[in-house]
């Protein structure tokens, strides 16, 4: 893990970034904000694509118990963001943001699925970032057996928070 100390605290943070569909539906949305709420707790900073949906609400979990967000927007326009992002960046990349996100996070959580998260999730495999997932794409082989090193199944934000400890502290 790439994670980094600060000069107040004696945890590492993280930068967790969390992904999922814009069209989600209200069990991935209670989740989101869940997690987002116990990552800010945990001293992390959530990293997302800064618009609605899952993104919407993993921010305002965070926010609201006074954690930072990242929004990497895909359009040019830094008021896009949703309202519970710290730190909008309008990055004009569209859907290639997907690689900054990627990139600039330690883990990546994704939250139910679509195509631009299963994107995320594949970007994410590939360049070794690991991946909790809860109620997301899970990758197999041809045959059907689970890729070793894709994405860590969980059923809740309680137990994606709790894999992120143990992962954190590996």
């Amino acid at each position: 893990m790439q994670a980094t100390r600060t000069a107040s605290a004696e945890a590492a943070v993280a930068h967790v970034g969390v992904v999922g569909p814009s069209s989600a539906d209200e069990r991935e949305l209670d989740e989101a904000e869940s997690l987002g709420r116990g990552l800010a707790e945990r001293g992390h900073v959530v990293v997302c694509g800064g618009l609605g949906g899952v993104m919407e609400a993993v921010a305002r979990g965070s926010a609201r118990a006074g954690g930072t967000v990242l929004g990497l927007l895909p359009g040019t326009d830094r008021a896009d963001a949703n309202p519970y992002v710290t730190v909008a960046v309008p990055t004009g990349l569209g859907e290639l943001r997907n690689g900054l996100l990627v990139r600039s996070c330690d883990v990546v959580v994704s939250v139910g699925g679509s195509w631009g998260t299963l994107s995320e999730t594949a970007l994410a495999v590939r360049t070794g970032v690991p991946v909790i997932a809860i109620s997301g794409w899970i990758l197999t082989t041809r045959d059907g057996r689970e890729i070793d090193d894709g994405p860590r199944s969980v059923s809740s934000a309680g137990s994606a928070l709790d894999l992120l400890d143990r992962m954190l502290d590996a």
